[in-house]
């Protein structure tokens, strides 16, 4: 995987935050490629319970100060940036006062749904790729992990679809085990169709439940990875059966060689 690059884009890593089935995984996997001679760049949220100054966060003035717009309002982003220790890895952290300030990731002390996740994950999806324009950085390959940064895929394909910079970029996204039960707004679909996005693209989120989400996600994508033993029977039938080339499960003392074989098979 040699000067392969590899962008990853996650709703949590270690050790930023607690480690999970998610935040160890969008770890270990670009420690993987950067150890294998890739060229990778990770993208998380900037959580208000992220320390800042003990993973010396800093702002980088020149890729801050654009807004976004999401569902018809103007949202400043602000880019942070760190380095894993030891790792020579940079981690790049999208930030906004209005949904990332809290101090907590996706739900309150209740354990209740934040009401604005939907409009969190279209900020978080716009503000990677459009901070990854600023940097003019091309991607072969853009893995998505965590639900939080499922709706990348769809404006990758949509929002996104003129953008020559990412002509030739392929989209993997890994599928984990059910992290939530409810429903997100379910004004979600229109958040995302004022966005441009076909109804039926996005039909699936007329429900806006974990599992609805991650098939929106998954249609768009280039390959899907089952990352978690935990995948429900009807998450994985819908894997198996979309047509696209897919991953199973694999351990973790197993993860390294069949990722990497599963990159090359997309032209890797």
């Amino acid at each position: 995987m040699k000067d392969k690059r590899i962008l990853y884009v996650s709703s949590e890593v270690v050790p930023y935050l607690a480690e999970n089935e998610v935040s160890l995984m969008s770890y270990d996997v670009p420690k993987m490629i950067n150890d294998q001679g890739g060229q990778i760049r990770i993208f998380m949220p900037r959580y208000g319970n992220i320390n800042e100054r003990r993973h010396q966060l800093h702002e980088v003035i020149r890729l801050s100060g654009m807004n976004l717009v999401v569902n018809d309002l103007d949202m400043p982003l602000i880019i942070k940036v760190a380095s894993i220790p030891k790792e020579r890895i940079q981690v790049y952290f999208i930030d906004n006062d209005e949904y990332f300030k809290r101090k907590a990731t996706f739900a309150d002390e209740e354990g209740v749904l934040y009401p604005d996740n939907d409009e969190r994950a279209i900020f978080f999806a716009k503000g990677v790729v459009e901070t990854v324009k600023k940097l003019n950085w091309v991607p072969d390959i853009i893995h998505v992990h965590g639900w939080l940064a499922s709706m990348l895929p769809i404006y990758m394909k949509h929002y996104y679809k003129n953008e020559a910079l990412f002509s030739e970029t392929k989209i993997v996204t890994s599928v984990y085990g059910q992290s939530f039960d409810e429903n997100l707004d379910l004004e979600m679909i229109n958040k995302v169709k004022f966005d441009g996005v076909p109804h039926e693209s996005v039909a699936d989120l007329e429900v806006p439940n974990y599992e609805n989400i991650l098939k929106a996600s998954i249609l768009h994508s280039d390959a899907v990875i089952i990352a978690s033993e935990n995948v429900s029977p009807s998450l994985t039938k819908f894997i198996e059966s979309s047509g696209k080339p897919f991953l199973p499960f694999a351990t973790k003392d197993a993860f390294a060689e069949a990722y990497t074989n599963f990159y090359k098979t997309m032209g890797l």
